[in-house]
């Protein structure tokens, strides 16, 4: 598959190399800064065009790769829908549930596959729990909370965009903890209700929030909290926990750290010590979750099939983050529809 790639800040390199490790091939990339992009180009051997109009009209790109800020997602997604090209955008899918429904309509009218990168559904631990769950190992599921007590530098919140309403859309749950939050709304089912609380700026100099937490209620009865900073020095590990009527599975980082299931029976659980985590940096992570979903992705767009990872949930995943942020301002409890 032939990438074309939008953005080439710091994640668009572990793309790039994610797609070199599965033998896809960053045919063209482009960004606003063209010092930036033009780097990014002669280091992976990839054309520099200046536009991303260009880069979606390119007849050497079968998909394009959006790695800019979510404030920027219709503008080439119109461009691929009038071209017939695929595109998969970094989470979260939008700022706001309005753009990111209009991108799922653009996309389906057009017949092209849109897909989110939230690769965290590709770890190993993920993908075992969520057999795990179907095959009824843990029971009933009673609760199912996530951690994301990371830390960011000062010098990470240095640009003023960073941390923005306008821009990135919110704070940590938007930009750090959307990622377990697709996989608790994969794993457990939708939420139904939500009541949240939030501190804005409390260690950052930004807008919106760098501590929060909510309460939740999913539509098949469990209950769930999740907690989200990036101002808890020197940060730690994420977390995700399931508790059932059988038993308990908890993930630390990309790692199944505890599976604690009474009478178990099935395939030994893959149980590890050691975790990769972006609690205090934001590249310590895996490449090999990328490495799966992208290839998810490019058979998703031979073969015509949805990937695993659709406009959809990027959907859902901005309608919870959002009713969080809607109960945290209002100081009620917010219901999903």
């Amino acid at each position: 598959m032939r990438v074309g790639l939008i953005g080439t800040g710091a994640i668009s390199y572990k793309h790039a190399q994610a797609y070199k490790n599965i033998g896809y091939r960053v045919t063209v990339c482009t960004d606003i800064n063209p010092e930036s992009g033009r780097k990014f180009a002669a280091e992976w051997g990839a054309e520099f065009v200046p536009t991303y109009e260009e880069l979606c009209r390119h007849p050497n790109v079968d998909y394009v790769d959006l790695c800019t800020f979510p404030d920027f997602r219709l503008e080439p997604l119109k461009i691929c829908a009038e071209t017939g090209k695929h595109i998969q955008v970094q989470k979260p899918i939008a700022t706001n549930v309005e753009t990111a429904r209009e991108m799922v309509a653009v996309a389906a009218k057009a017949g092209i596959t849109l897909g989110v990168v939230s690769q965290h559904r590709f770890d190993d631990s993920s993908i075992f729990v969520s057999k795990a769950i179907q095959d009824g190992r843990l029971g009933k599921i009673l609760q199912a909370d996530a951690y994301v007590k990371w830390y960011r530098s000062p010098a990470y919140y240095s640009r003023p965009i960073k941390g923005s309403w306008d821009v990135e859309g919110g704070g940590a749950l938007i930009n750090q903890a959307v990622h377990q939050v697709d996989v608790l709304l994969w794993l457990i089912g939708p939420v139904t209700e939500v009541y949240g609380y939030w501190q804005l700026g409390a260690l950052h100099k930004i807008q919106s929030e760098d501590v929060v937490c909510a309460m939740m209620r999913y539509a098949n009865g469990a209950t769930g909290v999740i907690q989200a900073s990036t101002a808890f020095w020197p940060g730690y590990s994420e977390r995700i926990e399931i508790h059932g009527t059988k038993g308990t599975a908890i993930f630390t980082g990309d790692k199944l750290t505890a599976w604690d299931v009474e009478n178990d029976q099935g395939p030994p659980a893959p149980v590890e010590r050691e975790a990769m985590s972006g609690a205090s940096d934001p590249m310590a992570i895996s490449l090999t979750p990328f490495e799966r979903q992208f290839l998810d992705f490019g058979e998703a767009c031979k073969s015509g099939r949805k990937p695993l990872i659709t406009g959809e949930d990027g959907v859902r995943a901005i309608e919870f983050v959002l009713s969080v942020y809607k109960s945290c301002r209002e100081g009620q409890k917010v219901v999903l529809g």
